[in-house]
């Protein structure tokens, strides 16, 4: 018995960290996705916001905002961060930055970092992906951002969350980034691993 005993605990443990884990998959439909558009446009107007332009994040990022401004009518833009892709890659956008702060090239800032002398008035982007994972790409945008434009003025503390806002259709509560605007779906993969699947990632492969 204590034989058997032994042996049922050595399987068991076994399974829990030599065999792959069976991840709970979580299926988004297309009339889904468009419910949810929908709704971070009425998050939007319920806040009395309205962004001069859209930015969609490559690849997951691109179809809800694409979505969404046909919706609004209001321009969309494209980024790209692949950080998990092989090869690793982000594309650093500075005019987006400059938007972002309010950077006037006219000379009203003074040589001081941060003191200027007309109040900088930037514009309303909204930034969008399908999901804030981790949050390692909306942190590496905060911090592109801040770096490319008067990296050392305090102004960048107010722009996150006020005139640029973050949109995602599923929100993991358990991401490392805490400054999304509006969204629509919620998952926590600290408590369970779930493995979304939106609908333009199950049209198959081509050769």
């Amino acid at each position: 018995m204590v034989g058997d005993h032994l042996l049922g605990k050595m399987l068991k443990k076994y399974i829990t960290e030599r065999l792959p884990r069976m991840i709970k998959k979580k299926f988004y439909s297309w009339n889904d996705v468009e419910k949810m558009c929908v709704s971070i446009v009425n998050q939007m107007y319920t806040d009395n916001w309205r962004p001069d332009y859209i930015v969609g994040l490559t690849r997951g990022g691109n179809v809800p905002a694409t979505i969404i401004s046909n919706m609004t009518g209001i321009r969309c833009e494209a980024l790209k961060v692949s950080l998990r892709d092989d090869d690793g890659s982000a594309e650093s956008n500075l005019w987006m930055a400059e938007d972002a702060y309010g950077y006037d090239p006219e000379g009203s800032y003074a040589p001081e970092m941060g003191f200027f002398k007309n109040k900088p008035m930037g514009k309303n982007i909204l930034i969008v992906d399908d999901i804030n994972d981790t949050g390692t790409t909306f942190n590496w945008i905060v911090d592109d951002w801040k770096s490319g434009c008067l990296p050392n003025s305090l102004v960048w503390d107010q722009i996150w969350g006020d005139n640029v806002r973050f949109a995602v259709l599923t929100e993991n509560l358990s991401s490392g980034f805490d400054k999304v605007s509006y969204h629509c779906d919620e998952v926590n993969k600290a408590e369970e691993d779930v493995w979304l699947v939106y609908p333009w990632e199950s049209v198959g492969t081509y050769g």
